[in-house]
């Protein structure tokens, strides 16, 4: 009889992901919320999310986890509060995240997975860091641990794929 070993996750170390990376969460919160204090109740949030799943979350790619779950609670939080957006470039992103009736959800949720189902995770990161955050390539690249001509190239196909849309 063959023996068959199941695969188990180690469970994440929240401590090391809060410290290495609890500076770009609360940057992202910040971004969004436009409120310190929301920023601040935010972040933490992500990290508790983080602790009480750690042992089903893949973190494997740990900056766009967390990137991807400080995205999604402070756009709850921007909805939860029926807050409207700080500057005009963040209508789009409010719309998304304001969409109560599931006609307006479907439509805001296939217009994401068409813009970006393409691409990797990781692209789909650099793009909200320069387009929505403001960083500037070689902060990107800092960012991601990759080199700013390799953000370039992937921002470029990006960028080629949303003009063929």
């Amino acid at each position: 009889r063959a023996s068959r070993r199941v695969l188990m996750r180690e469970p994440i170390d929240v401590e090391s992901l809060a410290e290495r990376y609890g500076p770009m969460v609360l940057r992202r919160c910040r971004r969004l919320l436009r409120n310190e204090a929301d920023a601040l109740d935010v972040c933490q949030e992500v990290f508790v999310k983080l602790l009480e799943h750690r042992h089903r979350l893949d973190a494997s790619a740990p900056s766009s986890l967390l990137y991807r779950i400080a995205t999604n609670l402070s756009l709850n939080r921007i909805r939860d509060d029926g807050r409207r957006p700080a500057t005009e470039g963040d209508t789009t992103l409010h719309a998304i995240a304001a969409a109560e009736e599931p006609e307006h959800q479907s439509i805001a949720r296939l217009t994401l997975e068409r813009l970006f189902g393409r691409h990797a995770e990781s692209s789909r990161t650099m793009a909200v860091l320069h387009f929505v955050d403001g960083l500037t390539l070689a902060e990107v690249a800092a960012e991601t641990g990759m080199s700013v001509s390799g953000v370039r190239k992937r921002l470029r196909t990006l960028r080629a794929t949303l003009t063929e849309m």
